[in-house]
């Protein structure tokens, strides 16, 4: 195990350095930040003098070194927007983020481990062959698409009478395909402090009604794909020898379905899915925006907008540090629910 961490950890800081030097090349291709700093007027003497004062008159293996001097001790620099430590404007607004990904993931979950399972139990149900048609459709819609149909639906509300208003049943069918509306579609609401500046949405009621909307327009994304590789790995498992076996000994199908095979299904499922949870992250972009949700992704938009490079680097290295830990943990997990994995790469 410590063997596997030191290795991890070094991947991670090569992983972390070829991040860096990349998102550090393209800056120059993000705009003039000067420009956005100061007004048409100033002369182009002070615009000068302040990017020699910034350092952005430096050589490019100038700037770098001292970039990365700075970020051995998580000092990224000033954001050219907010004027203070754009690690201060990260931390404000990865909450908001980590939040929107968390319901993601537990939508995520709740849903495709229970349906994937049912499709691959009865492959030939005529609910099994909806389920697939659907992750069909959900695959192939975009997430901005999917985010304005949910604002329109159950935000905003939509009135349909294509059935009689003078007869009961007309009635009753309008208002079944009609919504109301009113559902939280903008911002966060006013999320309860925890400490700090961190501030959650799961300890109100209201808070939790602001997080519906974006995180399933969110879990569109993978969600049908959850659905169909849980469904793929379940039934490849119900081919498996040793499931057969279990069957032959008149093991419950239940006890065979839920123990044995659900197990061993997880398994793949835990590799490919713990790799795509940790790009919601960056997949938070387009939802934050249609929904104005303040997270790092409406911020890195933002940055990208006003040329704001130091913003532009720190939300990269973040993103970065976000996928290199996630993939630590799945190779983690993976190996406490396989013992028969050895971490080390050594055979067991």
């Amino acid at each position: 195990m410590i063997a596997f961490l030191i290795k991890r950890l070094f991947h991670a800081l090569l992983v972390m350095f070829v991040i860096s030097v990349i998102a550090f090349a393209i800056q120059d291709n993000l705009g003039d930040p000067i420009q956005q700093m100061v007004g048409q007027s100033v002369p182009e003497s002070e615009r000068e003098a302040l990017r020699e004062e910034l350092g952005l008159n430096d050589p490019f293996v100038v700037q770098y070194l001292r970039f990365a001097a700075n970020a051995a001790h998580f000092d990224f620099g000033y954001s050219y927007i907010f004027n203070e430590p754009t690690t201060q404007v990260i931390m404000r607004h990865l909450p908001a983020t980590l939040e929107l990904v968390a319901a993601t993931t537990f939508l995520i979950i709740a849903l495709s481990v229970p349906i994937g399972v049912y499709s691959a139990i009865k492959p030939r149900a005529w609910l099994s062959r909806f389920f697939m048609g659907a992750s069909i459709v959900g695959i192939s819609i975009p997430v901005f698409l999917t985010a304005i149909v949910l604002i329109q639906l159950f935000a905003i509300g939509v009135s349909w009478t294509p059935f009689p208003t003078d007869a009961g049943w007309g009635v009753w069918l309008n208002d079944l395909i009609s919504t109301e509306g009113g559902m939280p579609a903008y911002g966060r609401g006013d999320p309860v402090p925890v400490f700090g500046t961190w501030e959650t949405n799961f300890a109100s009621l209201e808070g939790l009604t602001y997080l519906v909307l974006p995180a399933i327009s969110l879990a569109s994304i993978m969600l049908p794909l959850f659905i169909r590789l849980i469904r793929a790995e379940m039934l490849e498992v119900l081919q498996s020898d040793y499931v057969k076996f279990a069957r032959a000994k008149g093991i419950s199908p239940r006890r065979i379905y839920f123990l044995h095979a659900l197990k061993n299904t997880m398994l793949p499922v835990i590799t490919v899915g713990g790799v795509q949870i940790g790009t919601l992250v960056a997949y938070t972009i387009l939802t934050e925006t249609v929904f104005q949700w303040p997270g790092m992704g409406l911020m890195f938009l933002d940055a990208i907008e006003r040329s704001d490079i130091p913003l532009i680097v720190t939300y990269l290295m973040i993103v970065g540090l976000i996928f290199v830990i996630t993939n630590t943990l799945v190779d983690l997990i993976y190996g406490l629910i396989n013992p028969t994995v050895k971490l080390t790469g050594k055979p067991a």
